[in-house]
């Protein structure tokens, strides 16, 4: 067996570390919002966070359904199914979850949520994502808003419309969401990650009153759990009506590279 490089020998082994924070927000007495983070390893960590649809009964049982399933559907589920089909099946379980549950008890019948999780694994970074919560990828001095927001703002900017006002009743109105469908319609995003990436999952709470620069300006520097604080403390500050969730994983380390193929598909994917 070939020797390993010296570059190998001096890499640091690849750790994920991450944080969660959710907060009522500094006009609402209860929180809908809901997080999770399970580790698998030092490098293999699972994230998600839910908004219940407010306005609703039930936003705060549908948003913790959704990231309680998803991540326990994640851990009972076999391994060999690699960490994409491993998420996408559990969220998919979580829906049809909330959907029964709306379904047979009649004060709920309304009840839904959104749902951003990741999952980070084996170099590369797995997505399942419904609503407009949202995932950043912050990479140096750049970052990057990684999902799209299900909402009638967010169709009519893809559609390159008009964006209405933030005052408009209807610029969040979600056009997806988790539990109203007996089949949720879930985007699935996959990308390679490098060292010193770092993910910023977040409940729309906290990115109505923080800008994407802003983001990336408060978690520059930070462990996981104060970058979490921090971006909360700095909502609050602000007066966010809503509730909010933070959830931030940086990469340490050298993630080991994905296959070839694989990695070139995703370039050609993404842009690369």
């Amino acid at each position: 067996m070939a020797a390993a490089t010296q570059s190998e020998e001096d890499a640091p082994e690849c750790a994920v570390r991450v944080a969660t924070r959710s907060d009522a927000g500094t006009e609402r007495a209860d929180n809908e919002d809901a997080c999770v983070a399970y580790s698998e390893g030092r490098a293999s960590v699972l994230v998600a966070v839910a908004d219940g649809v407010s306005g609703e009964d039930g936003g705060e049982v549908a948003s913790r359904i959704a990231v309680d399933v998803t991540s326990s559907a994640y851990q009972e589920s076999p391994p060999s199914w690699g960490p994409a089909k491993r998420l996408y099946r559990a969220v998919q379980r979580a829906n049809i979850e909330i959907h029964d549950k709306a379904l047979v008890v009649p004060e709920l019948r309304r009840m839904a949520t959104t749902l951003t999780a990741i999952v980070i694994d084996g170099g590369l970074l797995h997505a399942a994502h419904v609503g407009d919560s949202r995932l950043y990828l912050i990479r140096g001095d750049d970052i990057v808003q990684k999902t799209k927001d299900h909402t009638v703002a967010g169709e009519r900017k893809r559609l390159g419309l008009a964006e209405r006002g933030k005052g408009h009743p209807d610029r969040s109105t979600l056009t997806r969401s988790l539990g109203r469908e007996l089949i949720a319609a879930v985007d699935r995003i996959t990308f390679p990650l490098v060292g010193g990436d770092v993910l910023v999952v977040c409940s729309d709470g906290l990115y109505n009153v923080i800008d994407d620069h802003e983001v990336r300006d408060l978690v520059s520097g930070k462990d996981p759990e104060a970058a979490c604080a921090t971006l909360v403390e700095c909502a609050n500050a602000r007066g966010t009506p809503d509730n909010l969730t933070a959830a931030v994983a940086r990469v340490e380390g050298a993630p080991p590279e994905a296959p070839a193929g694989l990695r070139g598909f995703l370039a050609r994917l993404l842009g690369g």
